[in-house]
């Protein structure tokens, strides 16, 4: 995957167990998240977080780890009240919980 991400110049997110983030040059595991994630459009939900982050201007690599981590860590929150009936929608919804705790205002 790393020389995957180096020789096309462009940063991979693999979104899995642990997530997979790489620009060819470094490399970041992610643990947030759970297995009632596997429901559909969690990874939606990545993609769009990851696309919002780019399009405010933070480097791609930084954009990807980010939205890992938020990613996970809101699926992670919905999983404390829904359990394996979590939707992407509840993922979604705990976003705004995740970034307000962990990112300075």
């Amino acid at each position: 995957m790393r020389d995957g991400a180096k020789s096309l110049g462009a940063t991979i997110l693999l979104k899995g167990h642990v997530d997979i983030v790489t620009d060819g040059t470094r490399v970041k595991f992610n643990y947030t998240g759970n297995p009632g994630m596997t429901a559909g459009g969690t990874g939606d939900v990545l993609c769009g977080v990851t696309a919002g982050l780019l399009a405010k201007g933070m480097a791609p690599y930084d954009a990807a780890r980010l939205a890992a981590f938020a990613n996970g860590a809101a699926g992670d929150l919905a999983f404390e009240t829904k359990s394996f009936g979590l939707t992407a929608m509840d993922v979604a919804d705990n976003l705004g919980r995740v970034l307000a705790k962990f990112l300075d205002r």
